[in-house]
C-alpha cells in the first residue's frame, strides 16, 4: 500500500496519457499528472513523490512540496469556509479540509491555524484538526534535560506559552523566559530545562550555561566579557533597562548576579557589576 500523506520513493513503470504510473517493491500503482512528469526521465528511474486524494478523491502523486504531511504539525492559512468546514493551503492544488468538529474556533479566510494533519478512518481521507493537544502524548518521552529540541509554538495561557517539542511532546515555556515576542505556529529552537514526575515538560529558549552556571548567569558572564568585565547595571537598575540590555526581568537578574557573587565570579560595585580578576 501507498500510504496516503507521506513521500515516497517510487519507480517509473509506464507512461500513459494522462501521465505517468509509478510502483513501490510491493506492486502497488499511483499515477503522477502529466503537469508534475519531468522534462528527461525512463522506465525504471526512481522518482521522490508525495501521494494524496485529488478531487475525484482518487490517490495521485505530485512532485510539489506539502507544508505539512500525514501525522505532522505545521502553520497554514485557511483559504475558504463552507458548508461543510474550512480549507487550508497546504501548498497543494487541493486544499486541507478541516472539519468544523476539528476547529478548536472557527476558522475565518485569511487566518493562519496551527494544525495537525491526520488521517480520518472513515472516510479514508487527509484532513487537519487545530486541537492539536489530543495529538501529543508525554507518556513515554524521547527527551531529556538540557537537550536541544525543536519547538512549535501552540497556544499562550496564564503561566507562558505551550509548546509542542520535536512534533512529539507537550511543553511549557514560562512568562519570565520569553524575552522576544513569539506568535502561534512559530518554528524556534529550545532546550529542555526540566522534567517533572508527571512528565510535564518545562522549556527554555536560552541554551543551559556551563559548569553548574544557570543560564541567565551564564548571559550575564558573556555580557560582562563582550563588555570588557564592567555593566553599569545593578538591582537599582530600572526593570525595563535590564530587560532590554540583558534580555531578563529584574528577579532572575538578581538571582543569577548573586549566583555570580556567591560564586567569586563578580564584584558588584556602585558603578554596576564588575567580572572578577
Amino acid at each position: 500500500m501507498i500510504q496516503l500523506g507521506e513521500f515516497h520513493e517510487l519507480i517509473i513503470i509506464r507512461e500513459t496519457d494522462h501521465g505517468i504510473y509509478l510502483e513501490n517493491e510491493e506492486g502497488d500503482e499511483v499515477l503522477l499528472p502529466n503537469k508534475y512528469v519531468p522534462e528527461t526521465w525512463m522506465v525504471h528511474d526512481k522518482i521522490e513523490v508525495f501521494v494524496y486524494l485529488d478531487h475525484e478523491e482518487r490517490p495521485v502523486a505530485t512532485t510539489l512540496k506539502p507544508k505539512i504531511k500525514l501525522d505532522q504539525f505545521g502553520k497554514l492559512t485557511c483559504v475558504e469556509v463552507n458548508k461543510y468546514g474550512a480549507f487550508l493551503d497546504w501548498g497543494l492544488e487541493k486544499h486541507l479540509f478541516v472539519p468544523f468538529k476539528e476547529q478548536v474556533i472557527p476558522m475565518h479566510p485569511g487566518n493562519d491555524y496551527l494544525v495537525f494533519c491526520y488521517l480520518d478512518l472513515e472516510t479514508g481521507r487527509l484532513a487537519a484538526s487545530s486541537k492539536v493537544h489530543a495529538f501529543l502524548d508525554n507518556s513515554e518521552l524521547t527527551v531529556k534535560p538540557n537537550e536541544q529540541v525543536d519547538l512549535l509554538i501552540s497556544n499562550q495561557t496564564d503561566l507562558g506559552y505551550n509548546v509542542i517539542i520535536n512534533q512529539l511532546h507537550l511543553g511549557l515555556i514560562y512568562h519570565d523566559e520569553v524575552f522576544k515576542p513569539l506568535t502561534i505556529g512559530d518554528s524556534v529552537n529550545g532546550w529542555i530545562k526540566r522534567i517533572r514526575k508527571d512528565n510535564k515538560i518545562d522549556v527554555m529558549l536560552q541554551r543551559p550555561g556551563y559548569r553548574g552556571i544557570e543560564p541567565n548567569a551564564q548571559k550575564i558572564l558573556d555580557k560582562l566579557k563582550l563588555a570588557g568585565g564592567h555593566l553599569d547595571v545593578s538591582d537599582k537598575s530600572d526593570p525595563e533597562e535590564i530587560k532590554s540590555r540583558l534580555q531578563m526581568s529584574k528577579k532572575s537578574f538578581k538571582k543569577a548576579a548573586g549566583n555570580l557573587f556567591k560564586n567569586r565570579l563578580i564584584e558588584i560595585k556602585e558603578d554596576g557589576i564588575h567580572l572578577k580578576d
